[in-house]
This record gives structure tokens, C-alpha cells and sequence, in this order.
């Protein structure tokens, strides 16, 4: 253990400061339940937040506990790969996260009493009146018990394997002077609502929880034998998620993802959570038969796990509790029943997402099915809805004579077997379908469209930052650019030549691509403000993105704080750097926003001696994302679209409402509030494009 902890200090590179990655994570999903904590989010909104943060948190165990475990087998080699003791960062993950239950259920407890004074009530078996009672055992026996498969433990030499995502009641029935008997019944959430609402009395509302309809019911399942209590815990295991993709070069990616995917399913336990009130027996005869021994990831909680379902708790009609409806914007220059062609063409377009309509591209690729002088569709996927229009309009673009080539990227985590759906229903139709490129995932969000005019062929570009995903656009926060300018759209069309032919790399004087020379291009560019700073000139950095990992980047914004750049940092999740110390970052001050939409998008904006310069990206700065995927960051030329991207940008750096601090306490600390006028950011920008359309609508001729 000695030689471990003096490696590891060897490993800190002259104790600069830096915040382990899944540390600063669990301090962001902190401020997921921060949401849920705030009283001024409206009620059933705030149970959603608990839903993220239990998703989050089983995500996060499946991938990043489940990885440092893997570490830990490793030994000394695990401590090389991750930088820090693995043995000591579970331990931390483990009290984090021990005293993140505890904080969850109380807040689970306040919005349940919330709840009840808007007479809504969620009730358990125990608090059923008789009327409600019939209403459930009708409903048991209608719906729920066909779908119930009990198992008899005792009877029984070998364990029942427990899939992941899944919730079992652990039930024990105590018998007279006999031994008890023990079984395991599924809870059904796969087919069946996770809420049963009752008929309501008067004024009040209520709802019971699929748990609690079988609890209530278990007497009438296990009638057969001789007991005189019966006690049900709820229990769940969380497996490893990461995909084992071996080195057969006789196979395609295809067959080992396809194979990797069936691996996943009954991956490693990395978590075992269980009802706190269960008998210290009712646990160790599980935990013993599960073998599942060791407290490392042994996690005590509620009555009640998989809280990601009440990501769809039902709103009963009340509209009130919930997020006022809001209706995306259509875009200011793209009024409906124009060709989206004839307005790129003369300028470049930014979508903001969702604050802007998300039917502006599927617009742009209906009308290119259909145009019949486009030539050919390229489009990259890494995740697309499982009804997706996007894919609709690519299959309809080959029914109608189009080349279309669509880049897949297999190894999409938990969306693997959606792409895959995809990449055979698309090789049906005719498409050409290339399944990623070799040691990289291809992350970047990029359409490129040809079309034939006046006999000369002009391409059409999208490069994003989000997702040709309907669905998450609704909620998550991304920039779409599109344009005709040559610049772009020529070095777009080298990158899918690059996917095409992996030999075939090209060099790029505009797009900033990964894994080839985004490091080394801002790099560049922070040098730049570096030397305007030491010159005595004014030198600034504004980043914004998902996640700041990056050991050798974040060298260098200390390089650059120290030099006297004053950098500003808008990050919504991990953020490795320590803002705000004295020698490294005294110039470098960071916010973090969550709120009603996911802030997705990368945006990045160098002073540049006056000349600023402006980028969208695809990805963060990680490694991973800058040297192994295929991630765009593209420069916005336009001065009118850099107007409104600062204007968004000083709007978030204004919020002093859902805005936290970064710091290396990472306490999350709310902004001090100055002034009197309350900015709720993700309001703001939403009012901004709003008036924006309306203005433009105003002023429209009409015909």
C-alpha cells in the first residue's frame, strides 16, 4: 500500500491542482438533486429531478465504478492509467454517495409532504381504504399477477440472475417453529406503469406504486404455503456496462458489438442496493446467495429504488405542478413554405435548440429527398429516436433516386442496438452504411448535402454540437449551424472521405477536427491570448461545454490565468480544474448551470486582440474526446450569428439563480445575488428568440 501512495504522489505532475473526474461528477449530479431540493421548481418537476439523479447515479455505477473496479484488479497498472489510487477513489465514491441517500430520501420525504398539502398523496399498501383495496385487487389480478414469476430460493440450488435495471421484492415467509422460506419476485416495470393512480376522492388524488400493489397482494400469490408473516424489501444489482470488444480482425464491428451487447447483460456486479429496514438476516441470506459479499458497493436506501421512473410520473391534470408549456421558436430567416436551400445559400443559419424548432432539419433533409437537383446525402449518427423522422427522410431521399451514405457509430453506449436497427434498415433501403472507423468513435454531428446548380454541384453543410435526435432536442440545449460557405463545406466533405477511406485524413484550415489537431489548434489559440496578455493587451477566453478533463489543456488555462488571461468557464458537468487558486487560476471563474433543459452545447470564444474568434464543437475537452473520436469544431463567420451567441453567453453569465459555483470545495454554492432582478438564464434566452421571431414576423411583408 506504501508503494502505491508513493507512486501516486510521484504521478502528481508538481501538485498542480486538479479534481479527479468522477468526484467532480457525483458534485454534479449534486446539483441535479439540488433541483429537486428547490421549492420554487414546481412540484412533479422536482420528482423528476429525483428521477435524473437516480438514472445518473446507476449510469454512473454501471460505467465509471464498474471501470475503477476493473482498475482495482489491475493493481499498480490500474494506478498508472487513472492517476490515483483506485482502492482510495471507490472508498471516496462509496461515503459520497452514502451521504447523497441520505440526502435524497430526505428530499424525497419534503416533496411527499409538498405533495400532500396539494392533495396529492402517494400511498403504500398499508394506507389503502377498502374501496381503494378492491381497486387494486382487481387490478393485481387483471394486470399485474399474469406477469409475475415468482421464484422459491429455497428450493432451489442455483441463484436466479438479476438484471441489471431491474427491481426485485426479496421476500421472506416466516413460518412456525419451521424454517423460513425465502423468494424473489421481478417487479414488472417493463410492461407495466411504475404508477397505478386510484380513483380520486373529492378533491384528492392518489397513487400507489407497482411495488406496493404486488406487497399488497403477496397473500394471495403464496396461498400454497405455511406462513403467518410475510415481509417483501425491495432490492436491485447493478451491473458493469462496458462493452468487452475483442481483437478479431476476421470479424466485423458489427458481430462483436452484436456479441458485446449479450456480454453486457450479465456483466459484473458493481453495486448492490437494498431497503435499509431489511432484517440484518433477510440481507445476509441474499447478499450470501447473490454473492454479493464486501461493503465497498453494498449501498443501504429506501423502500423504493429505480427512481428513474419517476422521470414519468403521471401529472394527474395538474398543470400547475409543471413546467409551463413552451413552443419552440421557428428560426427568425426561415419562414415556413421557403426552400431552405435558397436561404443558406445567400447566409449562414444558427439553430438553438429547443429553444428553436428542431424541424428546421428535418425540414432541410425532406426538402433535399425531394429536390430533384440534389445529388447525394451524407449524414453521421451516433444517436438517433427509435421513431426518428431524421431516418425517414433519408430512407425517403433513396426512394427517390438519392445517394445517401450514412455514417454509424456502433459503440454508442446504451444505444448500440438502436444504431444497429438503424444500420440494417437503412442498408435495406439502399444506402451505404459505414459502421464508424477503426480505434475511434465518430462523434461529430455533420450533414453534408450536394446539390446540382446552374451546372456547377454546391454543398450544404450542417455541423452541430447535439444529437440528429428529435426527441433529446426538446430538452437539451445544442447549436446546429448551417451554411454554404465553401470554406466549411469542402473541408466537411474531406472528413467524410476521411470516413470513407481512414487513409485518406486531409488537412483542415477552418474545421478544427479530433483526434488529428483540435488539442494542438487550442493550444494555439491560448497561446495567442497567452502573448496578448504578456504584451499588456486585453486577452479573454470564454468555454463553455459538458466536461473539462483535460490534464494537458488545463496546464495551459492555468498558463494562461497566470499570464493574466481572464477566462471564464460556463461547465455543466465535470470540471477537473480548480478555479479561483491563489498561483494557478486567480484569473479563471467558473459557473455550472442545471436546470429545466440539459446544457449540451460546446461553444468556445477567444478575444483574439479584438478579432474575435468564435466555435461550436462537438466535443468536450477530454482525452478521449480530443484523441480517440471523431469530433468538429467549426468557427461561426458570421458577425450577426456572434452577436447572438455572445448575447446567450452573457445571459448565462448573468444567472444568478440556477448558476453554481465551481470551486474546489465543490459545495455548489448558489451565486451571490446582485442586484434585484432575478435571471433565470434558460428564461432569458427563451424570451430572447421568442421576441426575436416575433420581431421578424412583424416586419415580414406580407403577400
Amino acid at each position: 500500500m506504501n508503494r502505491i501512495k508513493t507512486k501516486r504522489k510521484k504521478l502528481t505532475r508538481k501538485k498542480t491542482p486538479f479534481i479527479y473526474r468522477d468526484l467532480s461528477w457525483l458534485s454534479f449530479n449534486d446539483r441535479v438533486l439540488q433541483e429537486a431540493e428547490d421549492p420554487t421548481v414546481p412540484l412533479l418537476e422536482r420528482l423528476m429531478f429525483l428521477g435524473i439523479f437516480s438514472n445518473n447515479r446507476d449510469e454512473f455505477f454501471r460505467v465509471r465504478v464498474a471501470t475503477i473496479k476493473r482498475m482495482v484488479r489491475l493493481g499498480r497498472k490500474g494506478l498508472d492509467l487513472i492517476g490515483q489510487d483506485p482502492v482510495e477513489v471507490l472508498e471516496r465514491i462509496v461515503e459520497f454517495s452514502k451521504e447523497a441517500e441520505e440526502k435524497f430520501e430526505r428530499v424525497y420525504t419534503d416533496v411527499l409532504l409538498e405533495l400532500e398539502r396539494h392533495n396529492i398523496f402517494i400511498i403504500n399498501e398499508k394506507a389503502l381504504k377498502p374501496d381503494q383495496a378492491r381497486f387494486v385487487k382487481e387490478y393485481f389480478h387483471d394486470e399485474v399477477l399474469p406477469t409475475l414469476v415468482p421464484i422459491m430460493l429455497d428450493s432451489t440450488r442455483k441463484f436466479p440472475f438479476l438484471k441489471d435495471k431491474s427491481i426485485y421484492l426479496a421476500i421472506k415467509l416466516s413460518r412456525n417453529l419451521k424454517k423460513p422460506l425465502h423468494s424473489l419476485v421481478e417487479v414488472p416495470t417493463d410492461v407495466l406503469s411504475r404508477f397505478l393512480v386510484l380513483p380520486q376522492v373529492g378533491n384528492k388524488q392518489y397513487v400507489i406504486l407497482l411495488d406496493d400493489v404486488i406487497r399488497f397482494c403477496l397473500d394471495e400469490m403464496f396461498y400454497l404455503f405455511d406462513y403467518n408473516k410475510i415481509e417483501a424489501h425491495t432490492i436491485k444489482l447493478t451491473r458493469d456496462a462496458e462493452l468487452d470488444i475483442d481483437n478479431d480482425v476476421s470479424k466485423s464491428m458489427l458481430e462483436k458489438i452484436t456479441r458485446s451487447l449479450k456480454k453486457r447483460k450479465i456483466g459484473q456486479p458493481v453495486r448492490f442496493v437494498y431497503d435499509a429496514e431489511m432484517p440484518d438476516e433477510t440481507l445476509d441470506y441474499f447478499s450470501k446467495r447473490i454473492k454479493f459479499i464486501g461493503s465497498d458497493s453494498l449501498i443501504p436506501g429506501g423502500r423504493y429504488h429505480n427512481f428513474k421512473d419517476f422521470m414519468k410520473f403521471p401529472d394527474l391534470g395538474r398543470k400547475e405542478l409543471i413546467f409551463p408549456s413552451r413552443h419552440p421558436s421557428n428560426h427568425k430567416d426561415l419562414p415556413q413554405g421557403a426552400s431552405m436551400f435558397s436561404v443558406i445559400r445567400k447566409k449562414d443559419i444558427m439553430l438553438h435548440y429547443p429553444y428553436q424548432s428542431f424541424h428546421h432539419i428535418i425540414d432541410l433533409l425532406r426538402e433535399a429527398s425531394i429536390d430533384p437537383r440534389v445529388v447525394s446525402i451524407r449524414v453521421t449518427l451516433y444517436r438517433a429516436a427509435r421513431n426518428s423522422n431524421v431516418m425517414n427522410a433519408l430512407i425517403n431521399a433513396i426512394k427517390n433516386g438519392k445517394q445517401v451514405t450514412v455514417v454509424i457509430e456502433l459503440q454508442a453506449r446504451f444505444d448500440e442496438e438502436n444504431n444497429i436497427y438503424w444500420g440494417n434498415r437503412l442498408q435495406e433501403e439502399g444506402a451505404k452504411v459505414i459502421y464508424g472507423v477503426p480505434g475511434l468513435k465518430v462523434h461529430s454531428k455533420l450533414v453534408l448535402i450536394i446539390r446540382k446548380e446552374s451546372h456547377k454541384l454546391v454543398k450544404y453543410a450542417h455541423v452541430g454540437t447535439g444529437n440528429f435526435n428529435e426527441q433529446t432536442a426538446k430538452v437539451y440545449s445544442d447549436k446546429s449551424l448551417l451554411t454554404s460557405d465553401p470554406r466549411i463545406t469542402d473541408e466537411v466533405e474531406k472528413t467524410f472521405q476521411f470516413f470513407e477511406n481512414n487513409q485518406n485524413i486531409g488537412s483542415y484550415k477552418h474545421l478544427v477536427v479530433a483526434p488529428f489537431d483540435m488539442r494542438r489548434k487550442f493550444l494555439q489559440l491560448i497561446n495567442n491570448e497567452i502573448l496578448n496578455a504578456k504584451k499588456k493587451k486585453r486577452a479573454e477566453i470564454v468555454i463553455k461545454m459538458n466536461s473539462l478533463t483535460d490534464p494537458e489543456l488545463i496546464r495551459k488555462l492555468y498558463e494562461a490565468s497566470r499570464a493574466g488571461v481572464q477566462i471564464k468557464l460556463i461547465i455543466r458537468g465535470i470540471c477537473s480544474l480548480v478555479t479561483e487558486t491563489e498561483g494557478f487560476s486567480n484569473n479563471i471563474h467558473g459557473i455550472s448551470i442545471v436546470g429545466r433543459y440539459l446544457e449540451h452545447a460546446r461553444v468556445f470564444i477567444f478575444y483574439n486582440g479584438g478579432d474575435e474568434k468564435y466555435f461550436i464543437s462537438s466535443g468536450d475537452w477530454m482525452i478521449r474526446n480530443l484523441n480517440h473520436r471523431s469530433e468538429i469544431a467549426v468557427p461561426v463567420y458570421s458577425k450577426e450569428i456572434q452577436k447572438e451567441m455572445k448575447d446567450i453567453i452573457q445571459i448565462q453569465l448573468r444567472d444568478n439563480t440556477k448558476a453554481r459555483i465551481l470551486n474546489k470545495r465543490q459545495d455548489n454554492r448558489a451565486r451571490a445575488k446582485t442586484g434585484t432582478v432575478k435571471v433565470i438564464s434558460q428564461d432569458e434566452i427563451y424570451k430572447y428568440f421568442r421576441e426575436q421571431a416575433l420581431t421578424k414576423t412583424k416586419t415580414r411583408p406580407h403577400n
